[in-house]
């Protein structure tokens, strides 16, 4: 009898295990899902809203990362099929929205630029996961502008730049929309530079751990005041809010070459 309740009792930790891996793996399913249909509506040249599917796959990449330490669902497959999931929503969407977009424009040479971001966004990913499984991670820092930060600069940029040409919004700032025709004509640089900032050794805030203390009065206006620009000028505030961020990386590795360096991840 005993031996019957015992097999019982392993046989619901196991069930009870398998669902906390399977519960954050359906919004790491849902991540690749609209990754893959911002493909589909950018080559129907529908790129607001396949920059929208994209922001989309931000909300359950988010989702699927939280889901899993709530339910202690953190497993090897997890990381695994979570970096293929944002491979496919912030490396391969992202490079084909703005090859389709502006690239195209420029015959062959829109071909290696965008194969570059897709190359180093894959690189940037097996680096992340690889010090992962040994305990490398940092949970300050990362090493290298992590790829849904280079896909916010190409989507929040698509954003912007179609609500310039009139589609997708009328809330505006005027300077950054005065902005738009320079950003456009820089676009194959700036891919060129976010595929190679991914790969590099330059500190990027993690927001999470230490770093963050919403409990303060500090941390609290801070994002409110973030939340509040988004709601108000959500494309133009994003397209901000990410190049300063990816402009963070940069500044940050200068400082750390005249003062030290962090521990990165």
């Amino acid at each position: 009898m005993e031996d019957i309740q015992e097999k019982k009792r392993i046989d619901m930790a196991k069930l009870k295990k398998t669902g906390a891996v399977v519960l954050p793996s359906i919004f790491t399913i849902a991540n690749m899902a609209f990754g893959f249909f911002a493909i589909l509506l950018a080559s129907e040249g529908k790129f607001v809203q396949s920059a929208w599917f994209i922001v989309v796959s931000y909300v359950m990449d988010m989702l699927d990362g939280r889901v899993a330490r709530l339910v202690h669902g953190e497993s090897s497959f997890g990381v695994e099929i979570d970096s293929l999931s944002d491979w496919i929503s912030f490396g391969i969407a992202p490079a084909y929205l703005m090859y389709k977009l502006v690239l195209k424009d420029y015959g062959m040479w829109g071909y290696p630029v965008s194969f570059l971001y897709v190359l180093c966004g894959a690189l940037r990913l097996a680096r992340y996961n690889v010090r992962s499984h040994f305990g490398g991670s940092d949970k300050d820092y990362f090493e290298g502008l992590p790829i849904p930060g280079a896909a916010g600069v190409i989507i929040s940029f698509v954003l912007a730049y179609m609500q310039f040409e009139g589609e997708g919004g009328t809330r505006s700032i005027p300077q950054v929309m005065s902005q738009m025709p320079v950003v456009l004509a820089s676009m194959p640089f700036i891919v060129v530079t976010l595929a190679l900032l991914m790969v590099s050794n330059a500190p990027y805030a993690a927001f999470k751990g230490d770093m963050v203390k919403l409990n303060s009065m500090k941390g609290i206006l801070l994002v409110t005041a973030v939340l509040s620009l988004i709601v108000a000028y959500p494309q133009d505030a994003l397209f901000v809010f990410f190049s300063i961020y990816a402009l963070s990386g940069i500044l940050g590795g200068i400082y750390n070459a005249l003062r030290g360096k962090p521990k990165t991840a």
